[in-house]
């Protein structure tokens, strides 16, 4: 498969503009069969209000946004993962939604919030789903989630081939380094795609990162310029969790070990 990422600027609240950059972007970007957006792509992060989140967010069942990705993945033959603000009752999601050929495939809700995300979105409720797709097993996670090696694991397990890491990261370097070290100790590709540009003085970082299983950086982006980049990926090598002929990196685990987590 081919795979890469897609980092830009959306714009805040004015999901007009957002698909305007975004598209001449996505009919620029060199064919690939998976695509990472940013995190919140369709609404831009740094909200000045709840209101101003709320206003900018979509139901996942009515939304411009993912019609917009499908008509693309439709013309294309190809997957898209996108941040994603949702709205589902009187709540608000930090989200990740997954989008094909066919439309929506599924969607993930952050789980670990950052900061003042605490004031505006509800912790996530759908667990941590793999989507089983002609271009791979895909996961997702957005942003923050970076900092908790567990879901990272838990993905794996489930048989990712590539998680799809939708951020908008403001600590510089931290996550980029880290990622994939994630990806080495899974044994999975990770594709992190990073937003640039500053929101009422919150400036994002860049630098999206494609890392390989054995925890090398394929591609890293610059940190302030728009940039797409796709590159082949060997599903086999993510399959492959041995790391000698004796060791096997899901085989050799010991859960019963691992129980005192549960406690701590």
């Amino acid at each position: 498969m081919k795979a890469g990422f897609v980092q830009f600027t959306p714009e805040l609240c004015n999901l007009e503009a957002t698909l305007a950059k975004l598209g001449k972007l996505l009919d620029e970007a060199p064919a690939a069969d998976l695509l990472v957006l940013p995190e919140l792509c369709n609404s831009g992060y740094n909200f000045p209000t709840r209101r101003h989140a709320w206003d900018a967010s979509e139901e996942v069942s009515d939304s411009r946004f993912i019609n917009f990705l499908k008509d693309f993945c439709l013309k294309k033959k190809c997957y898209i993962a996108s941040g994603f603000c949702e709205r589902d009752g009187f709540k608000l999601y930090n989200s990740a939604v997954l989008v094909g050929p066919d439309g929506l495939v599924g969607k993930y809700r952050k789980i670990h919030l950052f900061y003042n995300e605490k004031d505006i979105f509800s912790a996530g409720d759908v667990g941590l789903p793999v989507f089983k797709t002609p271009a791979g097993n895909i996961g997702m996670l957005v942003c923050f989630d970076w900092m908790f090696p567990e879901v990272w694991r838990i993905l794996a397990l489930k048989g990712a081939d590539v998680i799809c890491h939708c951020s908008a990261l403001v600590l510089p370097g931290f996550a980029q380094r880290s990622v994939p070290v994630h990806g080495l100790i899974n044994h999975v590709y990770v594709i992190t795609a990073n937003r640039t540009g500053t929101e009422n003085g919150l400036t994002f970082t860049g630098m999206s990162t494609v890392s390989s299983p054995k925890g090398e950086v394929i591609c890293q982006a610059s940190p302030d310029s728009d940039e797409v980049c796709a590159f082949e990926f060997d599903l086999e090598v993510a399959r492959n969790k041995f790391m000698t002929p004796r060791n096997n990196i899901f085989e050799d685990r010991r859960p019963e070990i691992y129980q005192e987590l549960l406690h701590l």
